[in-house]
């Protein structure tokens, strides 16, 4: 995947828009035009920053299921994202939590975003909603049914999980890759907010060879020169917030400091030419 062919930049900085509690959510409070309003207000505060692109999810629906989330959750992001969309010039994608990527590639496909993030396409994951396995058969094969070319920008490792099947990085990102089908990487550190370490983030990028690698948390304007090292981008969310924390709204001038910040860093050098092999079998 050509980072330049969707974000318009080969090291794109993706805020996050954190939607409000949806529907059926146990902090639900009632009120729709709360959720669009506060989505609008930091998806603009986001696209005059300067990203180069955004991804809604529903992360204040917590706690998350395992599985397929209710249909009025998918129906309030559809309208959300497609709100946003029309506002806003920038790509946008959908992040599905906990694990629902057949819902965020459906919401995607129908009002024309780009991307989704999916936490846990290929092995198996021990995580606090309990065991969640991979779905990269069913996204792939609902994708071609839908007719849609929406990117999938996989998690590896994810966040807030352990392992079971494939503790190792590198095959981890080579199973997410190449029998999974994905079209870009993302890594994160153990929690939100929390940066991959300087190590894994090398192996990463060696394992990744072509395909785009993104952090996909802890990224701060103090880190960043350091984590683009080896990243082709960054999904960012919590150090652009109102004095950096998570729970409040997005604040503009963080961002425009933020992207600042990632503009003046040079070019990333040529990584190691240094491959483990790797059948696929």
């Amino acid at each position: 995947m050509d980072l330049n062919q969707i974000f318009d930049s080969s090291r794109p900085v993706i805020g996050v828009v954190h939607l409000l509690p949806l529907p059926t959510s146990p902090r639900w409070g009632g009120s729709l035009k709360h959720i669009i309003d506060r989505a609008e207000q930091e998806a603009t505060a986001l696209a005059s920053g300067g990203v180069n692109g955004i991804i809604i999810e529903n992360f204040f629906d917590a706690p998350f299921t395992s599985g397929r989330v209710d249909p009025a959750v998918i129906s309030t992001m559809t309208l959300v994202v497609q709100r946003i969309m029309q506002m806003v010039d920038v790509p946008v994608g959908i992040n599905v939590l906990r694990n629902d990527a057949l819902s965020a590639m459906a919401i995607a496909a129908c009002v024309g975003a780009k991307f989704i993030r999916v936490n846990v396409l290929t092995g198996v994951m021990a995580t606090d909603q309990g065991i969640i396995e991979g779905n990269a058969y069913e996204l792939l094969r609902y994708r071609r049914e839908l007719g849609c070319d929406v990117k999938i920008l996989a998690d590896v490792l994810v966040k807030h999980a352990h392992p079971i099947s494939v503790p190792n990085l590198t095959l981890a990102i080579h199973d997410a890759i190449y029998r999974g089908l994905a079209d870009g990487i993302i890594l994160s550190g153990f929690a939100t907010g929390d940066a991959p370490t300087h190590q894994d983030l090398q192996e990463a990028a060696i394992a990744c060879r072509d395909v785009p690698l993104l952090i996909g948390s802890g990224a701060t304007i103090e880190n960043i020169t350091q984590l683009l090292k080896y990243a082709n981008g960054v999904i960012v969310s919590s150090s652009l917030k109102r004095n950096g924390q998570i729970h409040q709204s997005i604040d503009p001038n963080r961002v425009s400091h933020f992207v600042e910040a990632t503009h003046s860093i040079n070019p990333q050098t040529d990584l190691p030419k240094i491959f483990s092999e790797f059948h696929i079998k």
